[in-house]
């Protein structure tokens, strides 16, 4: 029997209290007009615009630099969206995941929180069979950096994300420091007691791999005794080669895997043809990196440990 679907109404009457009090301008380049907001905050792609939003309440202003629905990795700046980051108090942005927002931090010399300098992420590993094949195709492969930059789907590391940011709105706004504190340790509780739903509801499983699109779940995996097989690296833009075609389907027959699980933003049609060749399903599994309008971090999380817990036959 399901643990986490008596959770789903809970976490999102809760989130609804944290974002209750948020003010947040959700489109590159949209202005919100005029402002009571003590600080304007530009967010480089949507998990941080969440913990921007939570912890600073009515008193922050976001600015996201990556539209709603749009895929994080190879955004483009427009150049009202670079103006907007030029006249923010601060930016939060993860370093090597957006070169464009890189270059406009750089340019712009705005006050910028890198959550690299705040969590330890964890070493890149690319299939070399994926690079090679790239290689002979002549294909560019989009650089990343040499870490996975997808550490927002451990909740523990947001959580000690959203402290960071608690101190930099503090820093930067004295006079309103215990809110952004207050806020901040509010969201660490909620972030905690995702992170609890997660190890119950994993902890009794008939499998532990799961199949992937790409390899946006490493820090998923990891905190929770699950093992990832992403189909392609960690761009979601390349394509695998038939040798890591190969190897998929051997890892489902060994694993006895039910599931390919793909991406909301992402293009799934090589997972679907490799799910209808070998007799599995495909669902989706949000990398939480975009969400549609009146979604948000903690609902979408929620959703997808319902998913793995179908998908892997957890009690």
């Amino acid at each position: 029997m399901k643990k986490t679907s008596a959770l789903i109404a809970a976490a999102a009457a809760s989130t609804l209290a944290l974002t209750a009090c948020s003010s947040t301008d959700s489109d590159a380049g949209a202005s919100g007009g005029a402002s009571d907001a003590s600080l304007t905050v530009a967010t480089a792609f949507y998990p941080l615009q969440f913990v921007a939003e939570q912890v600073g309440g009515d008193l922050v202003e976001t600015v996201s630099m990556t539209p709603s629905g749009v895929e994080p990795h190879d955004v483009e700046l427009s150049p009202a969206t670079v103006r907007q980051l030029g006249t923010a108090d601060l930016a939060l942005y993860l370093a090597e995941f957006q070169p464009a927002v890189d270059d406009a931090i750089s340019t712009t010399g705005v006050e910028a929180l890198d959550a690299a300098a705040v969590v330890e992420l964890h070493a890149a590993e690319e299939h070399a069979d994926e690079d090679e094949h790239a290689d002979e195709e002549g294909e560019e492969d989009h650089d990343h950096g040499s870490s996975d930059p997808h550490f927002w789907l451990d909740p523990e590391l947001l959580a000690a994300f959203a402290d960071a940011v608690g101190d930099a709105f503090a820093a930067a706004d004295p006079d309103n420091a215990d809110a952004y504190t207050a806020n901040a340790e509010a969201l660490h509780a909620s972030l905690d007691d995702l992170d609890a739903q997660y190890t119950e509801g994993l902890a009794q499983c008939e499998r532990d791999t799961i199949v992937t699109g790409h390899e946006a779940f490493g820090y998923l995996a990891d905190a929770y005794g699950l093992h990832q097989e992403g189909i392609a690296g960690l761009d979601p833009e390349n394509e695998p080669s038939p040798a890591r075609i190969l190897e998929i389907k051997d890892i489902i027959t060994e694993t006895g895997a039910t599931t390919i699980f793909t991406e909301d933003a992402v293009s799934a049609s090589v997972a679907q043809a490799l799910a209808d060749d070998i007799g599995v399903d495909t669902v989706v599994l949000s990398p939480v990196e975009t969400i549609d309008d009146g979604d948000d971090y903690i609902a979408v999380m929620t959703r997808n440990l319902s998913t793995l817990e179908d998908a892997l036959g957890c009690e």
